[in-house]
This record gives structure tokens, C-alpha cells and sequence, in this order.
């Protein structure tokens, strides 16, 4: 049982909390072990606060996946894990972590509140409406940037909302293209929201947001407001990891037919994995070393 209960928390997924870290590296605030242990906390909480939103979400699609010819194997679906037992772990995993952000500090308790509002609300409405689905899983990563900066008390930088954003969105719809080419007809038995998309609306849609996310990632680099708060000139060092990394994704959405999970790719492409250590690294180098 303990094994299907980690399967449905989805514990692979929780990399995506680590858009928390941003707020830490670029704030400068690294060397601080206090504020280290605060956004590892945070982490934590953004962790469970996840697992009960996965839950939730297999919770109400129970009857869908069934149907599924993939999702049929999971725990609820499959009726290996009872729906009382997973109301119960939903029940748990939101108290522990929203009594958790309330001990943190009032602001970052309520980006916890907004996280979980915004993807009951995904599950039940959004996620049925052409690109706002993409937009409500975008807004989700931009919560997470701002209780990264709320759990140190650093204020939150609107460059790194900004480009958090349009990197999600570039994410969100490469996902969908990628769903909607490889399942074919099968896709809206997949995604319902499918059968409102085609490839070229969501070639076009990528290509809108591509160049957005560069241009304003150069402008972050090369912005003298930024240069000036972060101490340094030599951001711009950056910029290519970014630009490979973008074109990678690229890469392995149209001639690989990857991309229907960023987290898979992150831990499983080798460049796409490389080019974001080397960028960490880089940044890291920038921020407090050069």
C-alpha cells in the first residue's frame, strides 16, 4: 500500500517545485544558511502541497482513466488505493502543508492557499478552456517564483515573474503539441482540450512565445536596474545556455516527438540536463563569485 501511495503523489513531479531556488540564487541570498533552510522548507511544503493537487486530480478523473488505455494502471483508477483512502491522504498532505506555510510567514502561506485554489480550479473548469489551460499551468509555476521570494522575505523581482511565465507557457504548449501529434486520434480521449487544438495553432503559439522568452531574458541580462541590484555586469555569461537550451526543447518536440513531460526530459536529455547545470553553474559563478 505505501508503495501505491508514493506512486500517486507523483514524487517525480516535485522537480518542478524547484522554480522556489530562483528567488534564493538571484536575491543573492545563498550565503545565507538561514534563508537556505527557509526555501528548502518551502520546497518541502510545495512538495505535499503537489502530491495533494496529483491526488486530487486522479481523484475526480477516475471514471476517464479508466477508459484510458495508460492512465488505467493508476492507483484510484486501477482501484488499488480506495477514493477514502485518497480523500484521506489529500485531507493530510494539504493540512500538513498549509499549517506548514502558515508557520512560515502570512504572505507565503497565502501564495500556498492561491496554489492550491488555482489548481482545483484547473481541475474541475480551467483545464477545459483552449489556452487558458496552458495560461492556469503557467500561472502555477509564477506562484511557485513568488513564494520562492515570500518564504525569505526578499522582494519578488518582476523580471523573474516575467520570464518564469513565458518559459511555463513555451513548456505548457510544446507539452500540448507534442500530446496532440504522437496520440493522434487518440489524443482527445488523452486531454479533452485536444480537440480544440491543431499543430499549427500551437506552432504559431510557440513561435509567439519562443523569441518572447529570449528577448526578455536578454533584457533581464543586460538591465542596468539588475546590474545594479545584483552586484554585477556579467549576467549576459548566461544568455547562451539559455538560447541552446530553448532550441534543444525545440529540437526534441518536432524531430524526437519528446516533450509530453519537461520533467522526464529534464532528468533524461543529457543536454537539456547538462545545459541547466552549466547554467546554475554559471550563474552562481556571476552572482557571487565574479
Amino acid at each position: 500500500m505505501l508503495f501505491l501511495l508514493v506512486k500517486l503523489a507523483r514524487p517525480a513531479q516535485w522537480l518542478k517545485n524547484g522554480i522556489i531556488l530562483l528567488a534564493l540564487i538571484f536575491a543573492g541570498e545563498m550565503t545565507h544558511p538561514k534563508k537556505v533552510e527557509l526555501t528548502l522548507l518551502a520546497i518541502a511544503i510545495y512538495c505535499l502541497l503537489s502530491s495533494a493537487v496529483y491526488t486530487f486530480n486522479d481523484l475526480v478523473d477516475r471514471e476517464k482513466d479508466r477508459e484510458h488505455p495508460l492512465k488505467k494502471r493508476r492507483p484510484i483508477a486501477s482501484g488499488e488505493v480506495s477514493v477514502g483512502t485518497a480523500t484521506v491522504m489529500i485531507l493530510i498532505l494539504c493540512g500538513v502543508g498549509l499549517v506548514g506555510a502558515w508557520l512560515m510567514n502570512m504572505a507565503f502561506f497565502v501564495t500556498a492557499v492561491v496554489f492550491l485554489g488555482l489548481n482545483v480550479l484547473y481541475t474541475v473548469w480551467l483545464k477545459n478552456i483552449v489556452i487558458v489551460d496552458a495560461m492556469a499551468v503557467a500561472f502555477g509555476f509564477v506562484v511557485r517564483a513568488y513564494a520562492g521570494a515570500f518564504a525569505i522575505e526578499v522582494p519578488a523581482s518582476k523580471w523573474m515573474l516575467i520570464n518564469t511565465l513565458l518559459l511555463a507557457l513555451f513548456l505548457a504548449f510544446g507539452k500540448r503539441r507534442h500530446e496532440l501529434v504522437v496520440l493522434e486520434e487518440g489524443a482527445t480521449a488523452h486531454r479533452k482540450i485536444l480537440g480544440r487544438y491543431s499543430p499549427y495553432l500551437l506552432d504559431q503559439l510557440i513561435a509567439v512565445v519562443t523569441p518572447s522568452v529570449l528577448v526578455m531574458y536578454m533584457l533581464y541580462s543586460f538591465s542596468t536596474e539588475v546590474s545594479v541590484k545584483l552586484g554585477t555586469q556579467n549576467l549576459f555569461a548566461t544568455i547562451p545556455f539559455v538560447v541552446y537550451g530553448l532550441f534543444r526543447y525545440l529540437y526534441l518536440i518536432h524531430k524526437e516527438e519528446k516533450g509530453g513531460s519537461p520533467t522526464r526530459i529534464l532528468i533524461t536529455d543529457v543536454p537539456i540536463m547538462t545545459t541547466v547545470i552549466l547554467w546554475l553553474i554559471t550563474s552562481s559563478l556571476v552572482l557571487y563569485m565574479l
